[in-house]
């Protein structure tokens, strides 16, 4: 009687076991990855930013990018200020603009948590040092649905926004992991 309860028991807990799991998320394709809507965004927004923008006789001038930081903790970037800054130095660079690549410089100070953040106070030295006349900079914010990017295009000179522009990302689940922080190491 014992061997047939313990019998039912493991193919009770088996079947159990079975129908709660789901079916393996399929991989996505390189082909979903080439078409990636992330990417397409980031790429309009950089382009509305920057369309009919005449840099004139400065046209060479170095241009840098901020990290793009969380308005409610800008000494910190998750993930995602990281990738947008990246993708927005890409865009710029393919619209013609001469990005200068802060990681490469090793009189800039890099955080290994949160990137080359340019705070407000920082922003006219290290311009000053890389001969840049602009800086883009920017913010994000996460909400129930969406995450609120906005990008100023800031005259280094003065700190007059030249340009700005604003949108929204979804909180997908790509979205969503890139948002969460990597705890500083000790």
């Amino acid at each position: 009687m014992n061997m047939k309860l313990i019998v039912s028991a493991t193919l009770a807990a088996v079947l159990t076991g079975c129908a709660n799991t789901t079916p393996p998320r399929p991989e996505p394709t390189y082909e979903e990855a080439a078409a990636s809507k992330f990417v397409a965004t980031n790429r309009d927004a950089i382009n509305k930013l920057v369309a009919g923008f005449d840099l004139g006789p400065l046209g060479d001038t170095p241009v840098l990018v901020a990290t793009i930081v969380n308005v409610n903790d800008m000494r910190r970037a998750a993930p995602l200020g990281r990738t947008l800054s990246e993708q927005y130095a890409t865009h710029m660079v393919n619209a013609g603009f001469n990005v200068k690549e802060l990681k490469l410089r090793g009189d800039v100070f890099v955080k290994e948590e949160t990137g080359e953040l340019l705070l407000s106070r920082e922003i006219k030295d290290i311009a000053k040092i890389h001969h840049a006349n602009y800086v883009l900079v920017g913010t994000y914010s996460s909400a129930a649905n969406v995450t609120y990017v906005s990008l100023k295009f800031v005259r280094t000179e003065d700190s007059r926004i030249v340009r700005g522009y604003d949108y929204a990302l979804p909180n997908d689940k790509d979205v969503t992991k890139l948002l969460q922080v990597i705890p500083s190491k000790p």
